[in-house]
């Protein structure tokens, strides 16, 4: 009894001790893996990679189910020039476990150095879904789709982003360019009616109907416009407008705005030509620089203008400087315009205020030549909408305290509306 008793307890005592070195050996592979691992981080931070490989090689045939090694082996081959068999443990690391986010970003790099385009795009599409909270990733996969060159996917994802992404300054900027870029046809009609607290004076009337051609390339804008200026009740003057204007794409970042009107009555400048060019720069800044020639029976001028702008998130902010010379002496005007785009390029709230009489200003027309001495503060708010993407809607109201002789002054009020449909 006192026999079985003893080999019992032996046989126990010889189990605890395969316990115990079962359970040491297991740490020590642990402890083994752990060390080996941050001696190929190392390899990696000196760039000793063909160290790095052999090192996580052989952490892979110990633990071959840690992950982190085949993350780091295929770094390595990437940077050693062996994009194969880098896409090969990536692709390994995802399948197992799409949490390795740096992997999606390695991955990326590694197809965009390799050009593959269309992979890059589609890595970024999986990290996306694993990470949809994480901007860069929108961000890369933009990258990607720009490269391939087809503007039309490019609009169309970026008006998919979410809302922050989209309405960054930089996104904002890029997809006005590719509206600008699209193809449509547009046809519109625009009504204005001026109104002054002079006695005896207006309104004012002016309408017009537009065709507008937009390309690749750039756009063709043909419009007509009549005006009936009226006085204590009767037409003074009225006239008819013919009118040319384009807009045309010279570059990535660039474009070029040609102008050409002329008409037979008084009501309006017998000819107006105008050109500008328009630089887009990074972080949503642009800049234009351009010249404005009006002609009336009488007198002509020739005016210089100067615009920035800048796009802040959703806002769009302008300034622009008109420098105009009438007999040999220079009279300034401002004019600043703020957006507030709620969509595409047609949807958004504007406001404006300016000092001095503007060339742009198509309200007054042939009193142009004769206002440009005399002192105009000028305010003004608009709505336009892009309804069921076929119908734009303009909606504005413009205040101009107008000096009409020296020291005197009167109050205009101009109520417009427009309506365009989309082929």
């Amino acid at each position: 009894m006192k026999l079985s008793q003893t080999l019992i307890k032996f046989q126990l005592f010889v189990c605890l001790l395969a316990m115990i070195s079962t359970q040491t050996s297991v740490g020590q592979t642990k402890i083994d893996v752990d060390s080996l691992l941050q001696t190929v981080i190392l390899d990696m931070q000196i760039k000793e990679y063909d160290r790095a490989i052999a090192n996580a090689q052989k952490g892979i045939e110990l633990s071959p189910n840690y992950l982190d090694f085949y993350q780091f082996l295929g770094r390595a081959y990437q940077l050693s020039g062996k994009p194969e068999l880098a896409r090969e443990n990536y692709k390994h690391v995802i399948d197992k476990n799409p949490a390795y986010k740096d992997v999606f970003v390695y991955w990326f790099s590694l197809e965009m150095e390799q050009k593959n385009y269309e992979e890059a795009e589609k890595v970024a599409t999986l990290a996306i879904e694993k990470y949809p909270e994480e901007d860069t990733f929108y961000l890369k996969k933009l990258a990607a789709i720009q490269l391939q060159g087809d503007e039309e996917v490019e609009f169309n994802y970026i008006q998919s982003l979410p809302e922050n992404i989209r309405n960054s300054s930089s996104i904002q900027q890029q997809l006005t360019i590719l509206e600008l870029r699209s193809h449509n046809d547009r046809i519109g009609a625009s009504y204005a009616i001026t109104t002054f607290d002079r006695n005896g004076v207006g309104p004012w009337h002016l309408g017009s109907v537009q065709y507008i051609r937009q390309r690749f390339w750039g756009s063709l804008i043909g419009r007509i416009s009549y005006a009936d200026r009226t006085a204590n009740g009767n037409s003074s003057r009225e006239g008819t407008q013919y009118e040319l204007e384009s807009y045309i794409n010279t570059g990535e970042k660039s474009y070029s705005y040609f102008d050409v009107a002329y008409s037979d009555d008084e009501v309006f400048q017998k000819w107006r030509l105008a050109y500008s060019y328009f630089q887009n720069f990074n972080k949503g800044w642009e800049a234009e620089l351009g010249f404005r020639y009006s002609k009336n029976v009488n007198s002509d001028n020739t005016t210089g203008v100067f615009g920035i702008g800048k796009y802040i998130g959703p806002y769009w902010i302008n300034l622009r400087h008109f420098m105009v010379t009438d007999g040999g002496q220079f009279f300034p005007s401002f004019t600043l315009t703020t957006r507030l785009y709620t969509g595409t390029r047609f949807d958004y709230f504007s406001a404006s205020t300016g000092f001095g009489s503007s060339p742009e200003d198509f309200v007054i027309g042939g009193q142009f030549n004769q206002r440009v001495r005399l002192d105009s503060y000028r305010f003004g708010v608009g709505y336009n909408k892009l309804i069921k993407n076929k119908f734009i809607l303009g909606l504005g109201i413009n205040y101009n305290n107008q000096e009409f002789v020296p020291s005197r002054h009167q109050n205009e009020w101009t109520f417009s509306t427009s309506l365009q449909y989309k082929f």
